[in-house]
């Protein structure tokens, strides 16, 4: 299942919305406006958060990172961050922005958007140490899991990795990379479909999907399609996963030259690429609760609080909150930060009404300034 990319002539043709843009000479669709939600009063009784809300950055936490991707929060303070070009994983004192290199992980294979990825901190932790990763190596794209022991030497503290799954198609482009542990302690992982578009509707294939796993690897209990780690198709390039106070999946992903989406995800639903982009007339097809024209967005990490999903923008380098009334937006999405800090790679829920955000101009794609890349805490409402 492993599809072979070589060229960058292959990312121009592919059109990628977190590259900055889209495909060279491509027309977007038409659309009237450059941002829309989906709304719905038939939604049932449920509270929603105001129209419109606020963000302060409170500080900055951290700054000197390269190629910042995965965020962990640890649950006795500090933040785990992932390099996707160095391969390797930092702590950060959250209070100091001291960082600890843990360790380099073997076998991560950076290039293009490939590299060290999404990290995760394990169910269990609290009893096991574990930390999971998603990475690319020569071959694929794949997970593994590692005992954290921080009582060994600075860039001794990560064990070997253990793979416990494999085999999801790598690319230039187009990796995925985010994992998540849902509410069910069953993992979650955001594939994308490697710039072969045709991978996100074979149901075979690990391209283009959002992947329900146990601990171990396994295909979760319970997923759509039996024997299957599938728990939805039809994506493009899955980087955000988050889960609302009623444990309800969302998950972003990035368009190619007219709209990026934000999901609201059930299981064994087709989400619709590359026969649709944004909105469709085809049933069949599960719509976006919000979309972005990629000029906005390219959305990457997604975090839930305070009633709404906040997206981190790439391209549009700017933080977006969608207000949520169940499963449906409330009112439209509003933009934060535009501009102001770069582009934006992963935010993370800090409790309440706080956010972890992580910028991501050291990625090749964007201009790095002094103390680049960094970590801001947000007040949010």
């Amino acid at each position: 299942m492993t599809a072979v990319l070589a060229a960058s002539a292959l990312l121009l043709a592919a059109g990628c919305s977190s590259d900055g843009g889209g495909t060279p000479g491509a027309a977007a669709s038409p659309s009237p406006s450059p941002t829309s939600a989906r709304t719905s009063p038939s939604q049932p009784a449920e509270a929603t958060p105001p129209a419109k809300g606020t963000v302060t950055v409170v500080r900055t936490v951290a700054e000197g990172l390269n190629s910042p991707w995965g965020l962990a929060p640890l649950p006795d303070g500090g933040l785990l961050v992932s390099s996707r070009d160095e391969g390797t994983v930092v702590r950060v004192d959250e209070k100091t922005g001291a960082k600890t290199e843990l360790g380099e992980v073997p076998g991560v294979s950076a290039a293009g958007e490939g590299g060290l990825l999404g990290i995760a901190l394990s169910p269990a932790y609290a009893s096991d140490h574990m930390v999971y990763a998603y990475f690319t190596s020569a071959s694929d794209n794949r997970v593994v899991r590692m005992l954290y022991d921080p009582r060994r030497p600075a860039g001794d503290q990560l064990g070997a990795p253990d793979t416990i799954f494999k085999g999801i198609p790598k690319g230039v482009i187009h990796n995925g990379g985010r994992i998540a542990f849902g509410p069910d302690r069953m993992l979650y992982v955001g594939t994308g479909e490697s710039g072969d578009r045709g991978l996100s509707q074979d149901k075979e294939s690990l391209g283009g999907k959002i992947l329900r796993l146990t601990p171990e690897g396994d295909p979760a209990p319970g997923n759509p399609f039996p024997g299957s780690p599938v728990y939805s198709y039809g994506h493009r390039n899955v980087q955000g996963l988050a889960w609302d106070a009623k444990q309800r999946l969302f998950a972003a992903e990035f368009g190619q030259d007219t709209w990026d989406e934000l999901n609201a995800i059930e299981p064994g639903d087709n989400y619709g690429w590359p026969e649709a982009e944004g909105d469709s007339d085809d049933a069949k097809y599960h719509d976006p609760l919000a979309q972005w024209d990629t000029d906005d967005a390219s959305p990457s990490g997604i975090a839930y609080a305070e009633g709404s999903v906040w997206t981190a923008g790439l391209k549009g380098q700017r933080l977006w909150r969608v207000p949520l009334k169940g499963t449906e937006a409330s009112a439209e999405p509003q933009a934060f930060l535009e501009g102001e800090y770069g582009r934006l790679r992963t935010v993370v829920a800090a409790g309440g009404d706080r956010l972890w955000l992580t910028t991501s101009d050291t990625d090749g794609r964007g201009t790095p300034k002094a103390g680049d890349d960094r970590i801001l805490e947000l007040r949010v409402s």
